[in-house]
C-alpha cells in the first residue's frame, strides 16, 4: 500500500480571516485541486445531525468551516451540492445551523438527502453486499467529506469514516444498529459503507471539536486545527493521534486499514503542514470506553462476567428530560419510550447502541456503568492513550 498524506494545520477560530486560505493551502499540499478538474459535479457530505442544532455546540460541521472549504471548490467547480439526511422537523434545521444562510450566500445547492431519494448499490464489503445510498453522492462524480472531529460513546471516535453512515436512509441506520449489534460487525459495516462511497477528499473541522461523551453531548474544546487529505482512513489516524487516541484503538480505523481501503497506522502518513507534536491537544476528555474494549486481560470465564459490568448504559436524567420524544422514534428496539411526559428505557431491550443519546439535544440520557462497573474498570482496561 503507498503513503498517505494529511495536511495538518492551524485556524485561530471561526471568525479568523485566514480560514479559506488555510483551506486553499491545505488542497494545494494534499493535490487535492487536481480532482476537479473539467468541471466536476461534488456532493459535499457535511456532519449534521439530527435533531438540529446551532453551530456552537459543536455538533454539526461549522457552517463557517464549510464555508470556507465550498468558496474554495467553487473556484475550481462550479457544481456543488451541500447535504445530509435530516429528520422532518416543523423548523428548518438547515436554518437553525446556518447552513441555510451560508448555502444561499455563496449560490451553493442544499439539500435534505431524504427529499433527494436513495439508491440500491452493490457494496460487496464484510457485513454488507448490498444497500441503500443518497442519490445525490452515487450520481456526483466526486463526494467531499467534511466530518467534525468529535468523539462517539458508541465508536470511541467519529471522523470521516463514520460521517459516511449519514449517506445511508434514516430508517435503515437505525435498523442497522438493530441488526448488527456486535462492536466488530457494526464497525466492518461502517468501513463498508466508507468503501463503497470512496469519497475523493476530506477537510476536517478540528477548530472545535468536540470531547467527551459525544457525538452530540459531549462539551465543545477549541482545537484550532483543520486536517486534509485524499485517504479519510489516515485523517481521522491523524486526528486520533491529535486527541490522545491511539488510531488502531479505534475500530473503524483498524478495519480500513487490515483491508486496505486505507492507511490507519502513522507510521506510513506523511503529515505536511504544521509539525505534528506542536498540535496535539493536552488532557482531551475521551468517551466512556466501550465494555468489549475493557476485558481484553480479564480471564475468559470471566470476561461475560467483566463485560456485563462494564457496560455503559444509557439512563435517563428525568429533571433534564422535556418528554420529545426523539430517544423513542430512533431506538431500534423500542426500549426507550416516552411514559407521563418523561422518557424511559427498558433495559432488557436495550441494545446500548446510544442513538437515544446522540438525539437528545437536552442532557437528558446520561451514560452509565454500574458500581462495581466502576471499580474493576481501571484494573481491566487495555491502555488507549497515544504515546508522546
Amino acid at each position: 500500500m503507498s503513503r498517505a498524506r494529511v495536511w495538518a494545520g492551524r485556524a485561530g477560530d471561526y471568525r479568523d480571516p485566514g480560514l479559506r486560505d488555510a483551506v486553499a493551502t491545505a488542497l494545494e499540499a494534499v493535490g487535492g485541486r487536481d480532482l476537479f478538474r473539467g468541471g466536476a459535479r461534488v456532493f459535499v457530505k457535511v456532519n449534521h445531525l439530527s435533531p438540529p442544532s446551532p453551530p456552537e455546540r459543536a455538533i454539526v460541521t461549522h457552517p463557517t468551516f464549510a464555508a470556507a472549504v465550498l468558496a474554495v471548490l467553487k473556484d475550481l467547480t462550479p457544481h456543488l451540492t451541500v447535504g445530509d439526511d435530516l429528520h422532518p422537523s416543523a423548523d428548518d434545521p438547515y436554518a437553525l445551523s446556518g447552513y441555510r444562510e451560508v448555502c444561499a450566500g455563496l449560490g451553493v445547492r442544499l439539500v435534505n438527502l431524504r427529499e433527494t431519494g436513495f439508491v440500491r448499490v452493490s457494496v460487496g464489503g464484510v457485513v454488507l453486499k448490498e444497500t441503500y445510498l443518497a442519490r445525490e453522492a452515487v450520481e456526483a462524480d466526486l463526494v467531499v467529506n467534511l466530518p467534525k472531529l468529535k468523539t462517539h460513546s458508541l465508536t470511541l471516535f467519529t471522523g470521516a469514516v463514520k460521517n459516511l453512515y449519514g449517506l445511508l436512509p434514516g430508517g435503515l441506520r437505525v435498523a442497522y444498529h438493530g441488526e448488527y449489534k456486535d462492536p466488530e460487525a457494526f464497525g466492518q459495516l461502517l468501513v463498508d459503507v466508507y468503501a463503497a462511497v470512496g469519497p475523493a477528499l476530506t477537510v476536517m473541522d478540528g477548530v472545535v471539536a468536540m470531547e467527551g461523551p459525544g457525538p452530540a453531548n459531549g462539551r465543545p474544546r477549541p482545537l484550532g486545527i483543520i486536517l486534509a487529505g485524499r485517504d479519510g482512513v489516515a485523517v481521522d489516524a491523524v486526528a486520533c493521534r491529535l486527541i490522545g487516541l491511539d488510531p488502531l484503538a479505534v475500530r473503524t480505523t483498524r478495519y480500513a486499514h487490515d483491508r486496505g481501503v486505507g492507511i490507519g497506522d502513522l507510521t506510513g502518513i506523511d503529515v505536511v503542514g504544521e509539525r505534528l507534536e506542536s498540535l496535539v491537544a493536552g488532557d482531551f476528555e475521551l468517551p466512556p470506553f466501550p465494555a468489549g474494549e475493557l476485558v481484553g486481560r480479564a480471564p475468559r470465564f470471566l470476561t461475560r462476567w467483566a463485560t456485563s459490568q462494564l457496560a455503559v448504559r444509557p439512563a435517563v436524567v428525568r429533571r433534564a428530560c422535556v418528554g420529545c420524544g426523539a430517544c423513542a422514534r430512533v431506538c431500534p428496539t423500542g426500549a426507550a419510550t416516552v411514559v407521563g411526559g418523561k422518557a424511559r428505557i427498558h433495559r432488557r431491550t436495550c441494545i446500548r447502541c446510544m442513538c437515544c443519546h446522540e438525539a437528545c439535544r437536552y442532557g437528558a440520557i446520561a451514560l452509565r456503568r454500574s458500581a462495581l462497573g466502576q471499580i474493576l474498570r481501571p484494573v481491566l482496561r487495555r491502555p488507549r492513550r497515544a504515546g508522546p
